[in-house]
Formats: structure tokens, C-alpha cells, sequence
């Protein structure tokens, strides 16, 4: 780690020293505003591959996006000739980390490409004809790499965000190249956390839509990356975390623990609805009252007529089961329900419990498609949904109270088994 804070800026073509033989040779976009769509990127954004030198090769960790190859290069050739790059190392093979890649193998074809054991398939789609060209390596968890008085050492973490990605662990210097692991889309030619602007909402901002949807995928990284020395975090984007990068692992924990699992010994369910006339109210209290009887259960009621969802993401993502209330208006569910649902895309829901119930006048769909997407989102459903036609009678309320009761039978697991009728199918 330099022994002094640099405030230089790179120049337009410069590499960034971050440790002796290791150089920043990626690229800056401080146009971009939107990526991938969905983030939104006030400040820009980088693109970071490194370069690491060793006393028997030179390795390339990661690229850049196919319209800044042209930076990539020049900074490259400042710090390597072509013929010394003995490995590429692929963190992830999105085409913001490879859109340079073809090229750079044409240019030092002897490279030995090291990439996680699911990239395989992707790094063939990305080189097309050229890929049986080159050597391609699988390496996992605790592989290594030699240039010589330097070794590269890879950590397989799939899904942080996709099924390929990995961290690579420069193990003499004690700097982790984390790809999009903490990392932002924040650009700042300062390029160093203690000398860039305040980037924190842009960290915070990348971490809910990027690696929320996956944190248990990244808690399981973090299991890996916590017992190794860190001088420096290099990610693929956003800031280099050079100043006390061990804060930044800890925040990261933080994130990904589930704050409520201390507090609550129970089961949670969370109950969510929208009502027109009163009807579906009705169910929403009667089902939560069926539910609450189960002591296991910690049963919660929210009305959604405010129409803001935001605030409620938080408590899904860390409730054990989700159950949804909606009238049937025009064939279909009213629009906040979609949207708490479409708020569902940045947390993980795979194997949460799910359920649908309301009350409508003549078709009602509403609930049979709220179950669909519970489903689409790998939502276990397995109490079929609840309608009832206009206001409920008493008999029609303890049937919600029931069907609350079994949904918290199948969250505590004390569900009776379900005898099927084969000649019913």
C-alpha cells in the first residue's frame, strides 16, 4: 500500500499506481447515466482492470467496456509490453469487464485465460470461432497462479452478481480484486476512496440493486474474504478502497445479516392489501386473525391504500412468509399491488412463503394472477388462493380465518400432508 496518499488525478491516458507492479489501467465514464437500464448513475462510472507484474509474466485482471478499449490499451502498453501478459484473469465475464477482450488475446495470444468453472460457457459465447485459439483454465477456490515472486489466488463467488464471478487475491500484497463485490458506479478520476468525493449513497445505492437480490450468495463471499489480510480492495467499478478497506468488508456484513432473525425467535408474516369497498379489509383482518393463532406466527397487517411500497421492501426481504390482498378491478390487480411485487426483483424471495386472497364483483382474477407472480419469483404457494364475491359473510370470514391458519402451519412446518385424488388430475 503506497506509503503516502496520492491526489494526483491520471492523466488522459495514464495508469494509476496502486501497489509496485500494480497498476489501474482501466477506464473512466463520467457520462454515463443509466446502466443496464436500471441504475441510475448520477455520477458516471469506471470500468477498473488492473495489471498485475511479477518477476516471470504480467497479468491482466479484467478489461473494460468495448467503447473504452482504446483507453485500456494505451494505459496497458505503459505498463507491459504484449508479449510478457502470461494470464488474463476474468473476474466476470459481463461485457462491461470483456468488451476488450477479443482484442487483447489477438494481441498476446500466448495468454493462458483463468476464469471460474461457469464461465466457460460464457467466455465460448464470447469469443466465438477464436476461443479454440487459446488456453483457457477453470480454476476454483484456492487456485493459484505464479508470476514468479508474485501468485495470484482465486475465490470462486457465484451468483455476487452472476454464476461466474470470482475474486482474485494478490496474496503479497494483500489486495483483493473484488470485480463487482464493493464496488460502485461512481466516477472520480482521484480514483482512491480517501481522495474521490463522497460516494457513499452511490456504494449503498449499487449493494440494493445489484447485490441485494443475492445476499446470501454474498454473505458466503464474505465468509471467504474475511480471514484474509487486506491491504487494498480493487472492485471493477467505482472507487479503489486503498483506506481502510477492512471497513468496507464490515459494512458489507452488516448489509447482508438479517437484523430482525436476532429479535424474533417466531415465524414472520407479513399481510399486505389494498380494499375497495371494505371487503378485502375484512379478509385481511380475518386471515391475519387465523394466522396470529399459531404462537410460532408473529403476524403483521399492512394497508397499502397510502400507496407507498419503498418502506416495506426492508421488512420482506426478511420476513419468512408474504401474503397479498387485492380486489378484482377492471380483470385485474390494482397497481400498487404490482408494485410492491415489482419491488420484489431487488431482494431474494426464492423459497419465501406466499399467498393471495381478495374479494371481487365479477370475474376475479386478481388473486389466481398475484399467485403466478409469487410463483414467477420462486415463492413457495402452497395454500391455493381465497376469493369471495363482494363482502364476505361470517361463514365466508372463517374460511379466511383458516386459510390464515394454514399458511402458518406451513411456515412452522406443522401442515397436515395433502392427500391427493389422482382421479381428480
Amino acid at each position: 500500500m503506497p506509503s503516502a496518499i496520492t491526489l494526483a488525478r491520471p492523466g488522459p491516458g495514464s495508469p494509476v499506481e496502486l501497489a509496485p507492479g500494480v497498476h489501474w489501467t482501466g477506464a473512466l465514464d463520467p457520462g454515463l447515466r443509466v446502466f443496464d437500464v436500471i441504475l441510475r448513475t448520477a455520477n458516471g462510472t469506471t470500468y477498473n482492470a488492473y495489471t498485475v507484474r511479477g518477476s516471470a509474466g504480467v497479468a491482466v485482471i479484467d478489461t473494460v467496456k468495448a467503447e473504452f478499449a482504446g483507453a485500456f490499451f494505451e494505459r496497458l502498453e505503459q505498463v507491459a509490453r504484449y508479449e510478457e501478459i502470461t494470464a488474463l484473469v476474468l473476474n466476470h465475464l459481463e461485457p462491461d469487464h470483456t468488451g476488450a477482450v477479443a482484442e487483447l488475446l489477438r494481441r498476446a495470444p500466448q495468454a493462458r485465460i483463468h476464469v471460474a468453472p461457469r464461465g466457460l460457457d460464457m467466455l465460448r459465447a464470447l469469443l466465438k470461432d477464436e476461443f479454440a485459439d487459446y488456453e483457457v483454465v477453470r480454476v476454483r477456490t484456492g487456485d493459484t497462479v505464479s508470476l514468479g515472486d508474485r501468485s495470484l489466488r482465486f475465490l470462486t463467488t457465484p451468483y455476487v452478481h452472476w454464476p461466474e464471478t470470482q475474486c482474485t487475491y494478490l496474496e503479497e500484497e494483500g489486495l483483493l480484486f473484488t470485480c463487482d463485490l464493493m464496488g460502485c458506479h461512481f466516477c472520480d478520476e482521484r480514483l482512491f476512496n480517501d481522495a474521490v468525493g463522497d460516494f457513499r449513497f452511490s456504494f449503498e445505492y449499487y449493494f440494493d440493486h445489484i447485490m441485494r437480490p443475492f445476499r446470501r450468495h454474498v454473505s458466503d463471499a464474505l465468509d471467504l474474504i474475511e480471514p484474509l489480510e487486506i491491504a487494498m480492495i480493487a472492485p471493477a467499478h467505482g472507487p479503489v478502497l486503498r483506506s481502510h478497506p477492512r471497513e468496507y468488508i464490515t459494512h458489507y456484513r452488516r448489509l447482508v445479516t438479517k437484523r430482525l432473525a436476532s429479535e424474533v425467535a417466531q415465524k414472520t408474516l407479513l399481510i399486505f392489501y389494498v380494499s375497495a369497498y371494505g371487503a378485502t379489509s375484512q379478509m385481511a383482518a380475518a386471515v391475519a386473525e387465523g394466522a396470529a393463532e399459531n404462537a410460532d406466527v408473529r403476524v403483521s397487517l399492512f394497508d397499502l391504500a397510502v400507496g407507498e411500497v419503498a418502506p416495506f421492501v426492508d421488512l420482506v426481504e426478511e420476513a419468512d412468509g408474504i401474503v397479498l390482498g387485492t380486489p378484482t378491478i377492471n380483470g385485474d390487480a390494482v397497481k400498487t399491488v404490482w408494485d410492491l411485487l415489482a419491488s420484489f426483483v431487488d431482494i431474494e424471495t426464492k423459497g419465501k412463503l406466499g399467498g393471495a386472497f381478495g374479494s371481487y364483483g365479477w370475474t376475479g382474477e386478481a388473486v389466481a394472477m398475484v399467485e403466478s407472480r409469487l410463483q414467477g419469483l420462486k415463492m413457495r404457494v402452497p395454500v391455493k388462493g381465497l376469493r369471495i364475491k363482494l363482502h364476505p359473510t361470517e361463514p365466508e370470514l372463517e374460511d379466511c380465518r383458516g386459510f390464515g391458519r394454514q399458511l402458518s402451519a406451513h411456515l412452522t412446518g406443522t401442515a397436515e400432508p395433502r392427500e391427493i385424488d389422482f382421479a381428480s388430475l
